[in-house]
C-alpha cells in the first residue's frame, strides 16, 4: 500500500483546518483521525475556546453536508431524528428528516438537554440509521457526530449516560490558547472570519477512500494482545468500578490504525496505541470511592495502566 498518497491528503486537510483553529494542532489531528476511523468525537471544555469553530472548519475542509443543533432543555428527540406528518393532499403520512440527516452533525452543548433527547443519538451513532414509526432510514455516508459539552457541574448540565459516552470514539479538551496563539486569534479575527478562508480539499469520496486505507493497515498479533491487555487492566483495577468495554477496545485498535496511516506506515507500532489510549479510555471508565480517597483521576489511572503494561517487542 502506497501510504504517501494518503498522508498527503491528511496533511492537506489539517493545513486547511489550522487556518481557523490556531495553536491546537494535536486536537485537530485527533479529530481528523476519529473521522477517518468511523468514530464520533466528544469535546468537553468551557465555552468560547473554539469547539464550534473546529467542527465548522472540518465541514468546510472536507466539503461535507453539515448541520448544527444547539441542545437546550426544550429540544425534542423528533427535532433530531425527524417525524411523520400527514399530507392532507394524499391522506398519507410522510417522513420529515430531522437535523441529524447530514454527513457531519454538530451537537452543541449536548449535556444541556434532557436524557430523553440525548438517547435519540444512540441509534444514529452506533448503527448510522434512524428508526421513526417503525421504519428505519439510513444516514448518508460518511457520517460523524462531533458533540461538545460544558464541564460537568456547570449550570444547566445533565450527565451523559454511560451508554452514550461509550459511543464516542475519543473525548478531547481544547483548553485555553497559549499567549502567542491568542494574539494570532485576535489578528486573524480583526479583518475577516478565518472560516471563510478554508478551501475544500476533500469530499465524501475522499473520506471513504481514506477509511478503506485505514482498514487495510496491518496489526501484528502482539498488537492485538497489547490492546486487550490494556483493556483488561481497566476491568481489574482496584480503583475502578467500571472498566473499558469491548467497544472501547475496538475503538483503540481502529484509531491506532489511523495514526499509523497518518504517519506514513502500513502497520501499527506500540507507540501508536500509547499516543491515543488516554483519549479513547478515559471517558469509558468509572472511578470507585477508593480512587477519590486516593485523589486519583481517570487520567492518572490510565497513565499508570500504560506504564505497568509491558510494551510488545515488534521489529
Amino acid at each position: 500500500m502506497n501510504t504517501s498518497i494518503y498522508t498527503n491528503q491528511i496533511n492537506n486537510i489539517i493545513s486547511e483546518v489550522k487556518k481557523a483553529v490556531v495553536g491546537k494542532d494535536t486536537v485537530i489531528i485527533k479529530v481528523l483521525l476519529a473521522i477517518l476511523c468511523k468514530g464520533h468525537i466528544l469535546i468537553e471544555d468551557i465555552p468560547g475556546v473554539g469547539k464550534t469553530t473546529l467542527a465548522l472548519a472540518f465541514s468546510r475542509a472536507l466539503s461535507l453536508e453539515h448541520n448544527r443543533m444547539q441542545f437546550t432543555p426544550d429540544v425534542l428527540p423528533s427535532d433530531i431524528t425527524g417525524f411523520s406528518v400527514c399530507n392532507k393532499m394524499t391522506g398519507k403520512f410522510e417522513f420529515r428528516p430531522g437535523v441529524a440527516f447530514c454527513n457531519l452533525f454538530l451537537a452543541d452543548e449536548i449535556n444541556r438537554t434532557s436524557s430523553k433527547t440525548q438517547s435519540a443519538l444512540l441509534e444514529l451513532m452506533e448503527e448510522k440509521s434512524i428508526t421513526v414509526d417503525g421504519v428505519t432510514y439510513k444516514l448518508p455516508e460518511p457520517y460523524t457526530v462531533i458533540a461538545t459539552q460544558n464541564p460537568i457541574g456547570s449550570a444547566g448540565t445533565h450527565n451523559l449516560p454511560d451508554s452514550q459516552l461509550d459511543r464516542f470514539m475519543i473525548k478531547l479538551s481544547m483548553g485555553y490558547p497559549d499567549h502567542e496563539g491568542e494574539i494570532a486569534i485576535l489578528k486573524s479575527k480583526s479583518s475577516a472570519n478565518p472560516i471563510d478562508s478554508i478551501r475544500a480539499v476533500a469530499d465524501a469520496g475522499t473520506i471513504m477512500q481514506l477509511r478503506s486505507a485505514v482498514d487495510s493497515v496491518y496489526a501484528d498479533d502482539r498488537i492485538y494482545e497489547y490492546i486487550v491487555s490494556l483493556s483488561a487492566a481497566t476491568r481489574n483495577h482496584p480503583l475502578l468500578k467500571l472498566g473499558v468495554s469491548p467497544r472501547g477496545t475496538l475503538a483503540l485498535m481502529q484509531i491506532s490504525k489511523g495514526i499509523a496511516l497518518a504517519m506514513g506506515r502500513s502497520y501499527i507500532i506500540p507507540d501508536d496505541v500509547v499516543y491515543i489510549c488516554r483519549d479513547v479510555f478515559e471517558h469509558r471508565i468509572i472511578l470507585n470511592s477508593k480512587a477519590k480517597l486516593a485523589n486519583k483521576s481517570a487520567a492518572d489511572i490510565i497513565s499508570d495502566i500504560i506504564s505497568n503494561t509491558p510494551l510488545p517487542k515488534i521489529k
